[in-house]
C-alpha cells in the first residue's frame, strides 16, 4: 500500500489532551520540534462553557529545546478561523479573524461561550526566531466561569522525511 497524505503531506499529534475543563486551569501544550516539518495547523476543538462567559485565549510559544530551555511567544499570528455553532453538526462555514501580529489569539467569551467550536491556526517552520526549534500552543487559565471539555490537536505539514507511518519520526524528536 502507498502513503497516502497521512505520512506523505501531514501528520497527527496531540498538542493538549481532551480535558474535562479547559477552563479550570492552564493548559500547556506539547512541543513539537519544526526540524521535520515545513510548518504546524493547532486544531482547537471544545464544547460550550457550561456556564459564564469566559475569554479563552490561545497563546503560540517558541523554544529552544523539547524541555527547559528558552521560551518566548510566537508573535506571527496575524489570522486564524474558526467554526462555531450551539451544535456543530457539519453546516458551519469558515470564519476568518484577523488581528494585529501576536502569539495570543482571544476567543472571545460573549461570542464564543455559549456555543461549541472549532478555531484553527498555522505558524510555518520559517517563522520561528533563530536558535528555537520547538513549538507549542498554550491556553491560559480563562477565569471562575463553568466548564468546558476540548483540546487541541497539532497537524504538521509539509513533511521533510516522508515515510510509512510506522516509520515517521516522533514529532518531538531531536
Amino acid at each position: 500500500m502507498g502513503v497516502k497524505a497521512l505520512g506523505r503531506l501531514l501528520d497527527v499529534c496531540t498538542g493538549i489532551q481532551t480535558i474535562a475543563d479547559l477552563a479550570g486551569q492552564a493548559n500547556t501544550g506539547f512541543r513539537v520540534n519544526m526540524k521535520n516539518y515545513g510548518g504546524v495547523v493547532a486544531v482547537l476543538y471544545a464544547n460550550a462553557v457550561s456556564a459564564g462567559t469566559d475569554t479563552f485565549v490561545v497563546d503560540w510559544q517558541q523554544h529552544t529545546a523539547l524541555t527547559g530551555g528558552t521560551s518566548a511567544d510566537l508573535d506571527v499570528i496575524t489570522e486564524w478561523f474558526v467554526k462555531f455553532e450551539t451544535t456543530l453538526d457539519g453546516d458551519e462555514t469558515w470564519t476568518r479573524v484577523t488581528q494585529s501580529v501576536a502569539s495570543e489569539i482571544s476567543l472571545t467569551g460573549a461570542t464564543y461561550s455559549p456555543v461549541q467550536l472549532i478555531m484553527v491556526s498555522e505558524i510555518t517552520d520559517d517563522q520561528l526566531s533563530d536558535g528555537y526549534t520547538h513549538v507549542s500552543v498554550d491556553i491560559a487559565d480563562p477565569g471562575t466561569g463553568g466548564t468546558r471539555v476540548g483540546g487541541v490537536l497539532y497537524l504538521p505539514y509539509n513533511l521533510k522525511v516522508q515515510r510509512r507511518l510506522d516509520l515517521l519520526p516522533q514529532p518531538n524528536a531531536a
